[in-house]
């Protein structure tokens, strides 16, 4: 798992297995892209689809009036069990994501038996697991958490669980770059996207993960690199809305008097990983494209601070890329 992009082709062959070999139980071991490709084909087993177009009428998505439409499929012929080998959180949420190639955008599927019912957590495993996929996405669990406790929805649980995952994953990711086979850090880790992972479908993220999904659709860049390079311009960008938030943020990274978004990019910088979008060799030409992109996904529309139009946007993406 090192692309963390499932295309429909996928969901469907992994569909059609299970409906030949007439399996009762998926194990998924891997990272976001194996858990999601078992979450969105049990969609498609719920809903006894063969075929990627149509999987068009089982996603989320927004109408023409900005409304958000969450179809909402059968319960599966079978559930899935998840060992996760990354920090992605996949495995924490009901919520699937795959990449329709024939246009290069993401669509999210969901149902209440989309979701593992088990999983498995043992860092032993993930010592297999390459250096940079690892740390990338425990940035992606740090943007959790971050846009959980900035997020126009918040709520107090999960306020509780963002703040004390941002302790253990700031920890557990800075001691790896000493000491990489710390199972004890390991485990920190794991659990802190755990706790991160709460947030996902109980409150409304914003800009960092609703332009992730279009860059990453777009250019096929994984979601933790794009949590690497737009969770700190983010952070910048709504600071002014999100004062109370960012200093909760900063106190529980380790230094309540310097700014959470430089700690958040200090912190990528040093783990080796990328903090803009020029690093990726994404064009500053591309940037109107991702932005149009953008306008269309969900949590673009609930970043707490208003992006009303794709030049708002660009903007944005001018701040991330260089």
């Amino acid at each position: 798992d090192c692309v963390e992009h499932t295309p429909r082709e996928s969901v469907i062959a992994v569909a059609d297995l299970v409906r030949a070999t007439g399996a009762d139980l998926i194990v998924s071991i891997g990272g976001g892209t194996v858990i999601d490709t078992v979450k969105v084909a049990l969609v498609a087993l719920a809903e006894n689809l063969s075929r990627i177009e149509q999987l068009d009428d089982w996603h989320q998505r927004v109408a023409a009036d900005g409304s958000r439409i969450t179809p909402r499929p059968r319960q599966p012929p079978c559930r899935q069990i998840a060992v996760p080998t990354t920090l992605s959180g996949a495995e924490f949420s009901d919520l699937g994501g795959s990449t329709d190639t024939r246009f290069g955008t993401k669509q999210g599927y969901t149902g209440a038996f989309i979701g593992p019912a088990a999983v498995v957590l043992d860092p032993r495993i993930t010592v297999h697991t390459p250096d940079r996929l690892w740390l990338s996405t425990g940035v992606r669990a740090l943007d959790h958490a971050v846009e959980a406790l900035c997020s126009i929805n918040a709520q107090p649980l999960v306020d509780a669980t963002s703040v004390r995952a941002l302790a253990l994953l700031g920890r557990a990711l800075r001691r790896y770059t000493t000491h990489r086979d710390d199972l004890a850090a390991r485990l920190d880790a794991q659990q802190g996207a755990w706790l991160a992972a709460t947030s996902i479908r109980r409150t409304e993220y914003g800009a960092s993960h609703g332009l992730g999904h279009a860059l990453g659709a777009d250019a096929g860049v994984p979601h933790g690199i794009t949590s690497c390079v737009l969770l700190p311009t983010v952070m910048r960008f709504n600071a002014e809305v999100c004062a109370q938030q960012m200093a909760e943020i900063a106190a529980a990274l380790g230094d309540a008097n310097r700014p959470a978004a430089d700690q958040v990019e200090a912190l990528i910088a040093s783990l080796g990983l990328p903090t803009r979008l020029q690093q990726l060799g994404i064009s500053h030409e591309r940037l109107a494209i991702i932005a149009q992109k953008g306008m269309a996904n969900p949590w673009v529309h609930t970043n707490p601070r208003t992006l009303n139009s794709a030049a708002e946007v660009e903007a944005l993406l001018n701040q991330a890329w260089a």
